[in-house]
């Protein structure tokens, strides 16, 4: 039994160091001074502040956050009512058939998918920018963010409804007052989670993507593709500690939904 822990955990030490040796490696390089990853010379700051007095990079940067809070705020909006229409949805075989159809982009491919919204925004006349990319991330978006609401609306005791209701609350007071409350820690999760994946996307974005807009990941690819420089692993890097921030701060959210959230409903 000793055995068969210690193999697991050597077995995930191992994954731990090949998934993330690259990006550390990379990281550990942007504080080169030097112009190339072959001989680290001295540390220095000078490529971070590359990135921060690039104007160009600035508004690329600007642009990546407003796409994602705009995506995550829509997108959540969105996924917690749809949550909140399968779950207490009667018929059965369409509830069922919406959640297959919910789980359609989170299991098919990126590439898949930005070539079909590429496809349709050509199809309809929509150029391609700001405009597209957006629609592109809630549309992305909306799976994880019900994923994420769904478990706590299963967890919720019909109980709450029914008592509000028999106390005469209207059904838009029991969404303020009952549901919302309850299913919180999902919200935050689901944004959190929807601000990730948008923040990090490459390969929709790279499809619905023009005139002239574009986002870091996609930029960090045009600038790769012109030649590495340690710049990009100053960009990188920051994108890479962004990533991490959020998902601590989707870790602890969850585990405040692990505490008995019903407890604030009932008062």
């Amino acid at each position: 039994m000793e055995k068969t822990r210690m193999s697991a955990k050597l077995y995930l030490a191992l994954i731990f160091i090949v998934l993330y040796a690259p990006i550390l490696y990379l990281i550990f390089y942007s504080f080169n001074s030097g112009g190339s990853m072959n001989n680290f010379e001295s540390f220095t700051w000078e490529h971070y502040a590359a990135v921060f007095s690039d104007t160009r990079l600035i508004m690329i940067l600007i642009n990546t956050v407003i796409v994602a809070l705009l995506s995550a705020l829509i997108a959540t909006i969105i996924g917690v009512l749809g949550s909140i229409g399968i779950v207490y949805m009667r018929n059965k075989s369409i509830r069922n058939s919406l959640l297959s159809l919910n789980n359609v982009l989170i299991v098919s491919p990126d590439v898949v998918i930005g070539a079909s919204f590429l496809i349709f925004f050509t199809m309809i006349g929509v150029k391609l920018g700001f405009a597209s990319v957006l629609i592109s991330h809630i549309a992305f978006s909306i799976p994880i963010v019900v994923l994420m609401v769904l478990p706590k609306l299963q967890e919720m005791n019909s109980s709450l409804i029914d008592a509000a209701a028999d106390l005469g609350a209207t059904k838009g007071e029991i969404l303020q007052r009952v549901i919302i409350p309850f299913i919180k820690p999902g919200i935050f999760a689901g944004f959190f989670m929807a601000l990730t994946y948008s923040l990090d996307d490459f390969a929709v974005t790279f499809f619905v993507t023009g005139n002239g807009f574009s986002t870091l990941s996609v930029e960090i690819y045009s600038m790769a593709r012109a030649g590495i420089t340690l710049t990009i692993n100053a960009l990188s890097g920051i994108i890479f500690i962004v990533t991490i921030l959020l998902v601590v701060g989707y870790y602890f959210i969850n585990q405040r939904g692990k505490n008995p959230v019903g407890m604030g409903v009932r008062k």
